[in-house]
């Protein structure tokens, strides 16, 4: 079990999650007894080695699947209880994401791309907020470029701006610089925090990087499918 910070109100909450994988020969435990409560406004990194259950504990956290027992709950919604559908339209209302790949959609453009949560969820001046939020990460002048016109760290600032320009209570970044160079991959590190920081949003990190781990306010390892 993790210790719960002091400060702020709780937007997530785990409880005694476990998620398992049935295999033809028997039934796999990836992730055993997990317990944590995370705060709004908190950067939170969790870390592990590769095959810990890093990236499975973040699909759960953020409604992209649901545990086989223990309850979650997000922006104090039980998501155990709901549909696929319902939980969807809490991702869309609360949650953003940063993959380590990108994402992005490669016959749209960076503006377009950007632009794309907000149409869906019928956001005004949507225009408007895209290039506002590309002249924060720096990409006003790569608006009509399209994915493959883009370098690697201009690709993950355009997610970035994608992520952030619904201004989500809690974003969700797996390994988001671990396809970037060193440099490029602090750049867009620096960038991401400012913009946790500026938006108040919830970070929640998996990461390898333990440089990169070590800028959030808490760390928590993964081992072996259970919170260290």
């Amino acid at each position: 079990m993790t210790s719960m910070p002091q400060n702020g109100n709780p937007v997530l909450q785990a409880s005694a999650v476990i998620k398992t994988v049935s295999m033809p020969d028997q039934e796999l435990t990836i992730l055993s007894g997990i317990d944590l409560t995370v705060m709004a406004a908190e950067s939170l990194a969790i870390v592990g080695e590769s095959g810990s259950g890093k990236s499975t504990l973040l699909g759960l956290l953020a409604g992209l699947d649901v545990p086989s027992s223990g309850a979650i709950s997000l922006m104090g919604q039980a998501l155990n209880s709901m549909t696929e559908d319902q939980r969807a339209a809490v991702r869309a209302a609360h949650v953003g994401f940063v993959f380590q790949s990108f994402q992005l959609l490669p016959n749209l453009t960076a503006l377009e791309n950007v632009m794309l949560p907000l149409e869906i969820a019928d956001e005004k001046a949507v225009p408007e907020r895209a290039r506002n939020m590309l002249a924060k990460v720096g990409l006003e002048k790569r608006l009509n470029h399209y994915p493959s016109q883009l370098s690697g760290g201009e690709q993950q600032r355009v997610a970035l701006a994608r992520a952030f320009v619904t201004e989500p209570d809690i974003l969700f970044a797996d390994e988001p610089t671990g396809n970037l160079d060193t440099h490029t991959g602090e750049a867009i590190a620096d960038q991401l925090f400012e913009l946790n920081a500026s938006l108040d949003t919830t970070l929640i990190l998996v990461t390898h990087d333990m440089h990169l781990a070590r800028r959030c306010a808490r760390t928590v390892t993964m081992n072996a499918g259970q919170l260290q």
